[in-house]
């Protein structure tokens, strides 16, 4: 559903009628170095008007739909969102069954993670580091909107977005025993390195998927940890904050259309 280079194509993800979803990239908008270019993040030390104007081009995109940017603090509180919901919104996922709503999902790294069900009655975007992963936001999400669609967990859609991906994202060793205290089986999402002991290389999707499956979700499109959808890896295309410190930050949106 792209319309230029400023978008990836979500191709492998079938959305039921009356939903739109997009990712966006680095290309396509007016920030200047080490911004460059499409930067969606105002808490980057970038020129306001840049992100202003960039944030300007990707309502262009949502064809009247209104983007709401959180305050992302790698936590795990699920926001609803509704017509007065305001920019700045401290929240790590959001929820609405609101037309014309956007949930909007900015990251660098991070995984973007979009959500709907079958019948297209209410939409979820998650902002998925490791800490949010490891502390249940994908879970809280999951049952807020079950809970509020009245849906089970095998009839919602998900798609991963891109991120930092397994041969780039080293972790501690205390990282992989967050992970092991929650779900043993999760250790073999951590490989070790060998040149720097207690060290690992993390698969982000790869455990992602793992928390979705126990929760009972059957779809999960995207994101497959290829190199392709590293954001370390795609210094074209995506800003990433572990390759680069000072950069920008792209974003995925999910919104019912009626």
């Amino acid at each position: 559903m792209a319309v230029s280079l400023c978008f990836m194509q979500i191709q492998d993800w079938q959305l039921p009628i009356g939903v739109q979803a997009l990712c966006t990239t680095r290309l396509g908008g007016v920030s200047l170095h080490p911004y460059d270019s499409l930067n969606l993040g105002d808490h980057v030390q970038d020129d306001p008007a840049h992100v202003a104007a960039n944030r300007n081009i990707l309502k262009e995109q949502l064809h009247g739909a209104r983007p709401v940017f959180l305050k992302q603090v790698h936590g795990t509180q699920v926001m609803h969102l509704d017509l007065q919901t305001i920019d700045g919104t401290v929240a790590d996922a959001c929820y609405t069954q609101t037309p014309k709503l956007a949930c909007t999902i900015m990251v660098a790294d991070c995984m973007p993670i979009l959500l709907t069900d079958l019948g297209g009655t209410a939409v979820a975007a998650v902002h998925a580091g490791w800490r949010g992963l490891a502390y249940g936001v994908i879970e809280n999400t999951v049952e807020t909107l079950c809970q509020q669609g009245g849906v089970s967990p095998h009839n919602l859609l998900v798609w991963l977005g891109p991120c930092i991906g397994p041969s780039a994202f080293e972790v501690g060793a205390e990282v992989r025993e967050i992970f092991l205290k929650a779900d043993a089986n999760s250790g073999r999402w951590f490989k070790p390195l060998s040149s720097q002991p207690g060290k690992y290389l993390a698969d982000l999707p790869a455990l992602a998927r793992e928390r979705l499956r126990s929760l009972g979700v059957l779809s999960v499109a995207g994101n497959d940890g290829g190199g392709a959808w590293c954001t370390v890896q795609q210094s074209s295309r995506f800003f990433s904050y572990r390759r680069d410190g000072v950069t920008g930050r792209f974003a995925a949106c999910i919104w019912r259309t009626r």
